[in-house]
């Protein structure tokens, strides 16, 4: 007999993160010493008339409103059905954003895993089991930790040491004071010039660049230090097609857009329209394991690589699975702060800065399903709010 939903239950928790808190217009996370930023995520799990439960705390929090519109659609229903299930569902709320899908549709695949005793990159078709690292930093600070060039290229440094094969920068943020070009500038070339010949280098200015003329301006420098994306460079929101394919048309580095494409159909009209040079997938942005899957497979038929976005047990997992494709990011990474990641695993999982191995390497956990165990003795003792779907 085919394995049912019973009910599906979601919390919401939150967690404290210190040295941490955010920007001038409170968008970007960035070191602030002595200060607390408390945020917060949601775990999910999913129940079945088996002993099997599918369960995942998302690395950022996504749309739990849209879990409300289709959870009940999902009880009753065969757990194991999720190419049917996303169907549906990417119909249902065809009216928003779909980033309400990942929350539900990655612990569907941890039950799958622990159904059939496999981990879920053995389930999608395992390409390999260690994935190649970055650092991916945390927004530019003036409070005395990434807020000079000098200061972007002694980490950089730092986590060549660790064994990173690659770095990011994410500049400085928040207002006209700290929008400074001239600053970004010097950042690209003191972080290139001090590591461009041992390390893969990429500049993601998330959005911020208010021109067209600022993002040519420090995609210039880019070329000059040889880099190896530039990434959502300025104020289109990372989404205009015509207005990428002409910086693509000024510039050699490569871009790196699609981080904010929602949807499948509006991600390959970006890439057959030759708006980018790398793809973007996300298994919760973008719905879930099946989703981002599908995203991959799209950019390998154009000949594309897709780079997964952001860290966390899915993304390890959806990785493996994909031949076309470079890095693992680990982010957000700072010299003197941790990373976001709450403290929520009991089985040694990690994506803190400390996660890499010596040659630059994560491992993809191979346990069944996402192959992670939760505590949630601390998810419910921080719960801010609770809701089952029954």
């Amino acid at each position: 007999m085919a394995p049912e939903i019973t009910r599906i239950e979601t919390i919401e928790f939150s967690y404290p993160i210190q040295d941490v808190g955010t920007d001038g217009n409170g968008f970007n996370l960035m070191y602030e010493p002595n200060s607390t930023l408390e945020s917060s995520t949601l775990a999910i799990k999913v129940h079945t008339d088996t002993e099997v439960t599918g369960e995942y705390v998302l690395v950022t929090s996504t749309a739990p409103d849209q879990i409300d519109s289709y959870a009940d659609y999902l009880v009753g229903k065969n757990p194991l059905k999720r190419e049917r299930h996303w169907s549906e569902i990417k119909r249902g709320l065809r009216k928003y954003d779909r980033m309400g899908i990942g929350p539900v549709d990655i612990p569907l695949w941890d039950f799958a895993g622990k159904y059939y005793d496999a981990p879920v990159h053995e389930l999608l078709g395992t390409y390999r089991e260690r994935i190649p690292a970055y650092a991916s930093t945390y927004h530019g600070d003036d409070n005395g930790g990434l807020d000079s060039p000098k200061a972007y290229a002694d980490f950089a440094e730092e986590c060549l040491d660790l064994g990173y094969q690659g770095f990011k920068v994410h500049g400085w943020g928040g207002s006209d004071e700290f929008r400074d070009v001239d600053r970004e500038i010097e950042t690209v070339h003191a972080v290139g010039e001090r590591v461009g010949d041992e390390m893969d280098l990429m500049l993601d200015p998330a959005c911020e660049y208010e021109t067209f003329a600022d993002a040519l301006k420090v995609g210039k420098a880019c070329d000059e230090q040889d880099f190896l994306w530039y990434e959502d460079p300025y104020r289109d929101g990372g989404v205009s097609q015509h207005g990428h394919r002409k910086l693509r048309e000024q510039l050699e580095t490569p871009l790196l857009l699609t981080e904010h494409t929602r949807g499948l159909e509006p991600f390959t009209d970006f890439i057959a329209n030759g708006a980018t040079d790398f793809a973007r997938a996300d298994p919760e942005y973008d719905g879930g394991i099946v989703g981002a899957m599908k995203r991959a497979r799209i950019a390998e038929g154009f000949g594309l690589d897709v780079e997964v976005h952001a860290p966390g047990p899915a993304h390890r997992h959806c990785i493996a699975a994909i031949r076309n494709t470079n890095f693992y990011e680990v982010a957000l990474v700072h010299p003197d702060c941790p990373n976001t990641q709450p403290p929520i695993y009991e089985c040694g999982y990690s994506d803190m800065l400390d996660t890499v191995a010596t040659d630059g390497t994560v491992p993809v956990p191979d346990g069944p399903g996402l192959g992670v165990e939760y505590d949630w003795d601390y998810i419910e003792a921080n719960n801010i709010d609770h809701t089952v779907y029954e």
